[in-house]
């Protein structure tokens, strides 16, 4: 049940959002094994006159992607090949030939099982129904 934020400068079309919606969802199951049914994109566009880096305006494509996901579900080794294949899909729908802005990121927040959830449950709670009972 992972939920991603990305903001995205400068603005883009629709079609861009449905496309980079479905490109980080098929990655976050690729390399996250994250079930796409309960995956959540948000995106977020910025004007590039309010996204500063070094405090100057961005001057070329930016993005900053966010994924929580439920802590200690992934290895280190799958969220490095997430987070490099999320700036390698985003390089491409967003860069258009161009680099990204070297400060774009992509980062994966971990966050304890007790601590979030969906449906009115916590991941917590989803685990302890799977687990067989001892009776």
């Amino acid at each position: 049940m992972p939920t991603l934020q990305l903001q995205v400068s400068p603005l883009q079309n629709p079609s861009r959002y449905r496309s980079l919606a479905r490109a980080l969802t098929d990655l976050t199951a690729l390399h996250l094994g994250k079930r796409p049914e309960v995956t959540a994109v948000v995106i977020n566009d910025v004007p590039a006159a309010r996204w500063y880096v070094g405090s100057s305006e961005v001057q070329s494509p930016t993005a900053c992607l966010e994924i929580s996901i439920t802590q200690g579900t992934n290895t280190a080794q799958e969220k490095a090949a997430f987070i490099a294949a999320a700036f390698e899909a985003l390089q491409h729908q967003l860069g258009a030939g161009r680099p990204l802005a070297e400060a774009s990121y992509v980062i994966v927040r971990e966050v304890p099982a007790t601590d979030w959830g969906y449906g009115g449950q916590t991941q917590a709670a989803r685990k302890l129904a799977r687990l067989p009972s001892t009776q």
